[in-house]
């Protein structure tokens, strides 16, 4: 049986941002203060300039759109709320990027429509390499499916970089609830009339459709209750207002481990480490096979110039394979995915394979 859906006031998202990146400290102090060059300075430059016979040709050389790419600030769009999973990884591998490109990297959050938002923001962007998207299976795969037109082409219009993480999905409930058990999750989901609610970050993500499979699979009843991102799902979460849901461990982690939010079940073949108690949806239920997880890579404007893609790729790689950065996400639940373009891409269509039957059997769509 399908899921419902359910409309309810939800936390409105709130775009955000931050910068990361050690330079160009001085002109940015500048520029706040209002600070400019004095016009003596730039006629004695023009005066040498000319005296030298090298005049326009040598200013136009110095210009920006001759300068080494990069040479100012990066843009990098999260399309969920702050404070979740996304936003982590991000910032965590932004400010790693940041230190091998020699430039500030802005963490921007801009969620709402299934991630549809940021993504069109990217799509759009001047392909100048200056604009970047964490990019995940809802993105990618989700969409594809459950809309009969995106306003963007995530082939055409988005070009990969290099794959980010993958995120361990846990089926969770609230502290309040009487729900102790993956057992007690799925007889109470049976009996309830109305269905059972569970909170996702967002229509089409893939906790979403996580959920959506486990539904089908286990004929369960269950109404959704979508959030802007996961922030404010494990808020409603830990508050009670929302009574079960499918939590990112890297976003919901130290919670589960201090007894806050409880966890249930775990997605994955096997059991967590960080949650040796918490059995697999397969052993829970008996069943073999059922494997799902939230992933993301890092993609940028689809015109943007292969020497720029190169650039970008090799401060990714950098960064991924740098250890303290892998041993962090590990820290904090999340698997670290090397592979760069192909890889990316090879990704992307195996999981179409799988998920897009999935959405059309279900007759989901967010048209």
């Amino acid at each position: 049986m399908q899921a419902h859906e359910v409309s309810r006031p939800r936390h409105r998202g709130r775009r955000s941002q931050s910068i990361l990146g050690p330079r160009n400290r001085v002109l940015q102090d500048n520029i706040t203060k209002g600070e400019m060059m004095t016009d003596t300075n730039t006629l004695t430059r023009r005066s040498f300039l000319a005296a030298t016979g090298t005049g326009a040709s040598a200013l136009a050389l110095a210009s920006p759109a001759y300068a080494a790419y990069p040479d100012r600030p990066i843009k990098w769009i999260v399309p969920y709320a702050a404070g979740g999973g996304a936003d982590i990884i991000a910032r965590l591998v932004g400010s790693a990027m940041s230190a091998k490109l020699g430039q500030a990297i802005v963490i921007e959050n801009r969620p709402g429509a299934s991630t549809n938002i940021g993504a069109d923001a990217v799509a759009k962007a001047p392909p100048d390499g200056y604009t970047l998207l964490t990019a995940d299976n809802g993105t990618l795969v989700n969409n594809t499916a459950l809309f009969a037109k995106l306003p963007f082409d995530p082939d055409r219009d988005l070009r990969p970089v290099g794959l980010l993480a993958r995120f361990h999905l846990v089926l969770s409930a609230a502290r309040s609830s009487p729900i102790a058990s993956a057992k007690d999750f799925a007889e109470r989901a049976k009996s309830t009339a109305d269905g059972l609610n569970f909170g996702s970050p967002g229509v089409g993500s893939p906790h979403h459709l996580t959920m959506a499979r486990l539904t089908r699979d286990l004929g369960l009843r269950l109404t959704h209750v979508p959030y802007r991102g996961m922030a404010p799902m494990i808020a409603d979460l830990l508050s009670g207002s929302v009574e079960t849901g499918m939590v990112d461990y890297a976003a919901g982690g130290e919670l589960m481990r201090s007894g806050q939010v409880r966890p249930l079940a775990v997605c994955s073949p096997k059991r967590l480490a960080a949650l040796p108690d918490v059995p697999t949806i397969d052993e829970a239920y008996g069943r073999s096979g059922f494997e799902a997880y939230a992933w993301q890579g890092l993609m940028t404007t689809g015109k943007a110039s292969d020497e720029v893609a190169g650039i970008l790729g090799k401060a990714h790689a950098a960064a991924l394979a740098d250890a303290a950065l892998r041993a962090r996400m590990n820290e904090l639940g999340v698997e670290p995915l090397a592979g760069g373009p192909a890889e990316f891409a090879q990704l992307i269509q195996s999981e179409r394979q799988l998920w897009v039957p999935l959405i059309r059997e279900l007759g989901l769509n967010l048209n």
